[in-house]
């Protein structure tokens, strides 16, 4: 069984929003809860959108080898994903979605390859995205030139993914990815 499905896309190309209309199709996919030092955005709620953590609680992490993965990004913020979460997932065979940076995603894919889907999400175009990020309202215009610089090298990843899905209309980017899901599992029962 693929118990991993690892969502990865440059910022503001609505994998978050992508993410929540998988979970909506098919309860038995269960979000995978990373953990971050970034402030906590309007709405988010600990243990839910993210773990947030401290620096020093993350690094204690980092040195007691308690992540699969995890990365610097965006200035001074840890992401990473817990061993312990997806150890979890194999043991109970359930479908867990992780929304990962590229690296992150390839770090899983290396470490669990027979267990995952690596899906890279594109925006229709750089305009749409640099739209989206503005739109979002969370990101000052500095940040967003960040994100934007990093749309680079994240892009010459996309072809270390196993499948791509353009997010140009959310119902049939979902629509996709669930047909990938469906695909990659033909066959094989999973947990609730």
């Amino acid at each position: 069984m693929k118990n991993f499905i690892i969502i990865s896309a440059p910022s503001g190309s609505g994998k978050t929003t992508l993410c929540r209309a998988l979970q909506k199709r098919d309860e038995s996919i269960h979000f995978s809860v990373s953990c971050t030092t970034r402030e906590r955005r309007n709405g988010e709620m600990n243990g839910v959108d993210y773990s947030f953590l401290n620096h020093a609680d993350f690094e204690k992490g980092i040195a007691e080898n308690a992540f699969a993965e995890f990365e610097q990004i965006h200035g001074n913020y840890y992401y990473g994903t817990l061993k312990s979460t997806l150890d979890a997932a194999i043991q109970r065979q359930d479908l867990l979605l992780l929304e990962l940076d590229v690296k992150g995603a390839m770090t899983i894919k290396n470490l669990l390859p027979e267990k995952t889907i690596t899906i890279f999400v594109e925006p229709p175009s750089l305009d749409d995205l640099r739209e989206r990020l503005v739109k979002r309202g969370t990101d000052s215009e500095e940040r967003i030139a960040k994100r934007l610089e990093r749309l680079g090298a994240e892009l010459e990843y996309k072809s270390n993914f196993d499948y791509r899905v353009i997010n140009d209309e959310l119902n049939r980017a979902a629509d996709e990815i669930m047909n990938i899901i469906q695909h990659e599992n033909e066959g094989v029962p999973y947990g609730s």
